[in-house]
């Protein structure tokens, strides 16, 4: 963990590159990069049968909603909301730039109930956050989002809770992680994001 530097999108899409993700603290930005990384390989998603479910009854959509979906996640009435106006208006500017990607769940009605939204960089999708209106519609979208990274990629979710760890997520020491960093980030952009 450091503090400073500032949230241009060079600067936050090379401290990716080298393993470190913002993330404020008591009102101080600070850079993390964790002693244990929660890491899921795309096909060691574990989706039970209300999974399956919920898969068929909700639909999904990338980067048509990436501001509601931040705004979503953001929500101060959240526990552990971290979400402040400049990580806001910085991972805007990112999904802008194509660095940034949503993943939104709607419902039968096309109402937005859920997503998640992270960085791309080459063969690694970094999970920033996620949220969800109804029951499993951000699990709905990871499970669409392992879909359309495939195992080209790995997707960092940062820290391993007991909610991810029972949706595949496992915990990588940051010396493993760190790496397979490099190739990763080197490998080419997924064409996906940009239909």
């Amino acid at each position: 963990m450091a503090g400073g530097a500032d949230l241009e999108p060079g600067t936050i899409v090379d401290a990716y590159r080298h393993g470190a993700f913002p993330m404020p603290h008591d009102g101080e930005l600070l850079w993390w990069s964790p002693m244990q990384r929660g890491i899921l390989v795309p096909s060691t998603l574990k989706v039970s049968r209300s999974l399956k479910r919920s898969v068929r009854q909700l639909s999904v959509t990338v980067d048509e909603s990436f501001e509601e979906v931040i705004d979503a996640c953001a929500d101060p009435t959240r526990p552990g909301s971290w979400i402040d106006g400049a990580i806001r208006e910085a991972y805007v500017n990112l999904h802008r730039l194509g660095w940034a990607h949503s993943v939104e769940t709607r419902d039968a009605d096309g109402a937005l109930v859920g997503g998640l939204y992270g960085l791309s960089i080459g063969g690694l999708f970094a999970g920033e956050s996620m949220f969800h209106k109804v029951t499993d519609a951000s699990k709905v979208a990871l499970v669409a989002l392992t879909e359309i990274v495939g195992d080209s990629e790995l997707i960092d979710v940062q820290w391993c809770t007991p909610h991810l760890e029972s949706l595949g997520v496992v915990e990588w020491p940051r010396v493993t992680y760190l790496e397979a960093l490099p190739a990763l980030v080197a490998g080419q952009p997924l064409s996906e994001w940009a239909r």
